[in-house]
């Protein structure tokens, strides 16, 4: 058996255990009730959106510095992840927020340095897309994978730098711990190395995807020269 293929149950068992830490064994909010549960998942989407989008401008520089497909297709893949997870992140904010500030959605820096790195990497896949398979098109996209990863650590510090009404996660604004529950901070980091986990997968997925598409596009054309 090939180690890959031990890949998807691992997944499934670390979400299922994700989701039994969620909703059975992390206490009940006093203050926001059942729909503070909904913060492990929107948490640990953001970090994974964090994650991919640093891959993206890693996997950038190596295409720039080496010009590596290999490294194209990684960021190309992770940009993909990244906005999904992202997209999650700004759909289950405002599902949080409405019970809690009585507003889907207000214009916080926080939430709207998330959603301009939303668009930053929506435009980064938009280039790759309409762009055509031009090598300047490519090394253009780098850049602008690499440019948008400075948003995140805005985004980290716009909580406590910009008094937004945003609350912090580990830590208060004011220092100290945020989130002092044994039971809350183990089910945090249960379910989001269990989303990392399915990240990471559906990143090696769409690279498979995205070598065998090249694979075959190079035998269309010898065919067509043959």
């Amino acid at each position: 058996m090939r180690p890959s293929a031990l890949v998807p149950p691992l997944v499934a068992v670390a979400m299922v255990t994700a989701l039994y830490m969620v909703f059975c064994v992390a206490p009940t909010e006093a203050t926001m009730g059942d729909v503070q549960r909904i913060f492990y998942i929107h948490v640990a989407t953001a970090w994974a959106a964090f994650g991919a989008f640093f891959v993206v401008a890693g996997a950038g520089a190596v295409y720039l510095w080496k010009g590596s497909e290999t490294a194209d297709r990684l960021a190309l893949a992770s940009a993909e992840v990244g906005v999904l997870f992202c997209t999650l992140v700004l759909v289950t904010g405002p599902i949080w927020a409405r019970p809690i500030w009585g507003v889907w959605w207000t214009w916080d820096p926080r939430l709207t340095m998330t959603v301009i790195l939303w668009g930053i990497y929506v435009a980064y896949l938009m280039l790759r897309a309409f762009g055509g398979p031009d090598e300047a098109v490519a090394r253009w996209a780098a850049v602008l994978g690499i440019v948008g990863v400075l948003d995140i650590p805005v985004i980290r510090v716009s909580v406590r730098l910009l008094q937004g009404i945003h609350p912090a996660v580990l830590t208060q604004k004011n220092g100290g711990s945020g989130l002092t529950d044994p039971a809350m901070r183990a089910t945090l980091y249960v379910t989001s190395v269990a989303v990392l986990l399915l990240a990471g997968w559906l990143v090696a997925l769409r690279m498979r995807q995205e070598r065998l598409a090249q694979d075959v596009a190079v035998l269309h054309r010898a065919l067509e020269q043959a």
